[in-house]
């Protein structure tokens, strides 16, 4: 949930096995903080407490025989040299970004794009994180390159402490691999940067001044152009948000044939935003006629594309949402449509990686009942946009991974629940795809298959689920199940390679569901909107029909059934588990919003109102005085002993609301793992050691709550 890169039948089955491993909240375990010391983030009496539930969860899981050697089968996939290279192309090659046993924090490197056309890469190592990080006694954690284009010579290459959303960006040459002596250099902070040509870049961040800091959700609304040799203090405003809006933005989009449109994107919320044009010389900004919800800004061949998210009313009627549009920014008429999906279609997963351009032509990921299709367009003279579909894979998903639009070349990548990922070359030019690479198998799935069904929620709604499961399975209740979602916030749940899920569940017999519920994108803007607000209920009912689901199909049984969810899908597992604690024998809650009454004061919680409502109005706090999982929290009540993980360093969501929520089961004597990382950000892990570790702790989890005897 970041906003620039944008834009988880028995009745009451207390888990008694468990409880004397599992820390209750017992006269030997640490006395529980008050919550205005778990608030301070790296307070001594908070990270002391943190502490001593890493211990006890540490000493009852990690002891476990099991442990060992799945911990390092889950290290060794990791770190593969099988794992698949992600292309990017730039500076006129292949970079990749790669980590590995030798290069835990990673390296940058290339090759030609002939040679990774044909299969056979041969790499060059062009910077090495490691040996920055020991250089300079910090533990960074790679945030990317933004390259000046077209010839890619200057970066500005991102840092981040730990994995923290915030980070610095230093100027890189890709033609020295050295950073530019007396080149750019912008301090920590949440930051967004453009560049306007090879002296001069377009900057939104904090700019030390108490009508120039930061938005009530933690995010930059002043962008101002930074000349080389200025001090920040020097920068010339270009344009000013309000510290109401989420974020402000600049963006740089480049077409093909030479043409550079220079944008700001205003986000009055995390779905509302205007999209200003710069002039390139005067610096005067001016408002486009957009729709307020949209994504996946492009552009090609002078033409702005972009992804309507809402109905849009023009001149000569109204054009559907999830359409995917381009109009003239120089001179804006009447758009032009280049496909409108059916209402059980919809454009991508909500991330970037569904619309691309390059020199001749669009590419366009669209999925028809949750299953991929590839659309390539390209666009005639009288403004007509034609193409043609090229059918991928079922059970799969798709994202474009590198475009270009000097070039007529982009890179998709397709991967499934037991289908390793795959590199095709996509040729908009002759409207082709070729196969380069398919990873191979990091763990057996040669017994298993993978099923789409679906489940009737409480209102009738009919929803998606994926299973994975053995080809010679038995539907007799007792198959331990795992099952996750997100819904929210527009995103697609889709089909996914997890080697550690594969090590850890699949091939020790385990099923594992997928639930499409609404507040997702999986049918495009209306099943999100379905589940906006106080409608989020909707989706935490979808949840619990998909599991009733299951038992009526036979294929688990409460007692067997563990969940799982990360950030809005750790909101989601904490509802359930307070919601519907029969239902389920395990909950893994990951990096989670749990203190619902209070989230838009903590962290980045301001940005996402649009989402949840806010609980400043009668609506948002009636619907979150019954659902929020922290005061849902009830005293005598049979809860399964649930997984609570977070990191120190997620200056995103942050650790305070799983704190919070260990701390209430704590003082309810309610047992429960709780494990903190010390690094890591949102993604709560940042190297493949810390991976491992976290997932093999889960595995034992699970292993003890759904697997083992009783």
């Amino acid at each position: 949930m970041r906003p620039s890169a944008l834009r988880a039948l028995c009745l009451l089955l207390p888990l008694f096995p468990l409880a004397s491993s599992a820390h209750a909240g017992t006269q030997n375990s640490p006395q529980v903080p008050p919550r205005a010391e778990l608030e301070q983030v790296d307070g001594p009496t908070a990270l002391h407490w943190v502490k001593a539930e890493n211990a006890t969860t540490q000493q009852a899981l990690a002891s476990d025989p099991r442990y060992k050697p799945l911990y390092e089968r889950i290290l060794a996939a990791q770190q593969s040299p099988d794992r698949l290279a992600t292309p990017t192309q730039m500076a006129g090659a292949i970079w990749n970004f790669w980590q590995d046993k030798a290069h835990t924090r990673g390296i940058w490197r290339s090759t030609s794009i002939a040679d990774f056309q044909s299969g056979h890469p041969v790499w060059k190592t062009r910077f090495d994180l490691d040996v920055l990080s020991k250089s300079e006694h910090a533990n960074w954690v790679m945030e990317g390159l933004n390259c000046l284009e077209p010839e890619d010579r200057r970066c500005l290459m991102g840092l981040s402490n730990a994995g923290e959303d915030a980070h610095e960006l230093r100027e890189y040459d890709t033609s020295t691999d050295r950073f530019v002596s007396q080149g750019f250099a912008l301090p920590n902070g949440k930051q967004a940067v453009a560049w306007l040509d090879q002296d001069t870049l377009l900057v939104s961040r904090d700019w030390g001044t108490q009508d120039a800091g930061l938005t009530t959700s933690g995010y930059p609304y002043v962008v101002r152009a930074l000349k080389r040799g200025q001090s920040l203090l020097q920068a010339q405003e270009v344009f000013r948000g309000t510290a109401s809006d989420m974020e402000v933005a600049p963006m740089v989009l480049r077409d093909g044939q030479g043409h550079q449109l220079l944008l700001i994107d205003r986000h009055k919320d995390f779905f509302h935003s205007d999209v200003e044009k710069i002039d390139p010389k005067t610096l005067h900004v001016s408002q486009l006629p957009m729709p307020e919800k949209y994504d996946g800004l492009s552009y090609q061949d002078g033409q702005l594309v972009f992804h309507l998210l809402q109905e849009w009313k023009t001149a000569h009627g109204r054009i559907s949402a999830d359409s995917v549009v381009a109009i003239n920014p120089e001179h804006p008429g009447e758009p032009e449509v280049i496909v409108s999906p059916t209402s059980r279609q919809t454009i991508g997963d909500g991330m970037e990686g569904a619309i691309a351009t390059t020199k001749d032509g669009l590419i366009v990921v669209l999925y028809d009942n949750v299953q991929p299709k590839l659309m390539l367009y390209r666009r005639s003279a009288s403004g007509h946009w034609a193409g043609r579909t090229i059918e991928l894979p079922q059970n799969m998903a798709a994202t474009i991974v590198s475009s270009d639009p000097r070039s007529s070349n982009a890179y998709l990548q397709l991967e499934g629940f037991i289908q390793p990922p795959q590199i095709w070359s996509v040729d908009t030019a002759q409207q082709t795809t070729r196969l380069l690479y398919s990873q191979p198998h990091l763990f057996d799935a040669s017994k298993l298959t993978v099923e789409q069904q679906f489940a009737t929620s409480t209102d009738g709604t009919q929803v998606p689920y994926f299973i994975v499961h053995a080809k010679d399975w038995t539907k007799n209740s007792l198959n331990p199940t795992l099952m996750t979602a997100y819904g929210g916030f527009g995103l697609s749940y889709l089909p996914v390679y997890h080697p550690d899920l594969g090590i850890t569940w699949f091939e020790r017999g385990g099923v594992y569901v997928m639930a499409n519920i609404r507040g997702g994108g999986e049918f495009g803007p209306a099943w999100h909107e379905a589940a906006r607000y106080s409608g989020r209920q909707h989706a935490y009912d979808d949840f619990a029909s998909v599991a009733r689901d299951l038992f009526a199909r036979n294929i688990t049984s409460p007692k067997r059934l563990g969940i799982r969810g990360r950030s809005n899908g750790g909101l989601l597992m904490g509802v359930e588990f307070t919601q519907h604690p029969e239902l389920w024998n395990a909950t893994i809650i990951g990096v989670p919003l749990l203190d619902m009454l209070n989230y838009e004061h903590m962290a980045a919680g301001a940005s996402w109102a649009a989402e949840y409502g806010s609980v400043s109005t009668s609506e948002g706090k009636g619907f979150w005085e019954k659902t929020s999982p922290l005061q849902a929290l009830k005293p005598d009540v049979h809860y399964p002993v649930p997984f609570i993980f977070t990191s120190t360093r997620d200056d995103r969501v942050g650790p305070v609301h799983a704190r919070l929520f260990a701390a209430r089961l704590q003082n309810l004597h309610v047992p429960f793992f709780y494990y903190e990382d010390t690094e890591g950000g949102h993604a709560g892990t940042v190297n493949a050691a810390e991976v491992a570790h976290e997932r093999a702790l889960e595995a034992i989890y699970l292993s003890k709550q759904l697997m083992d005897p009783r």
